[in-house]
């Protein structure tokens, strides 16, 4: 990971992430800014969205009810909004 992603993202922002599900481990890496998050799961049934909020709010230390999925529902580009405390 080339920069923390809590490096980049403050409370009440918006921001993209790109997903890539059935990876072979959990990680997320940030590149020239862009966030791209592998996660172990399927994309069915809204697992592999769940993985993605889990890691990203321990990545940023906050619980995952302040992160709230607003566009990318059944899409790789998903984006996030952080609310604030």
């Amino acid at each position: 990971m080339s920069s923390a992603p809590r490096d980049l993202i403050a409370p009440g922002d918006t921001f993209s992430v790109r997903v890539t599900p059935k990876a072979s481990r959990n990680r997320i890496t940030v590149q020239d800014g862009a966030i791209r998050v592998y996660v172990t799961v399927v994309p069915e049934d809204g697992k592999a969205n769940a993985a993605v909020q889990k890691l990203l709010a321990k990545a940023l230390g906050v619980s995952k009810s302040r992160l709230t999925l607003v566009r990318g529902h059944t899409a790789r580009d998903k984006v996030f909004q952080l609310e604030t405390a």
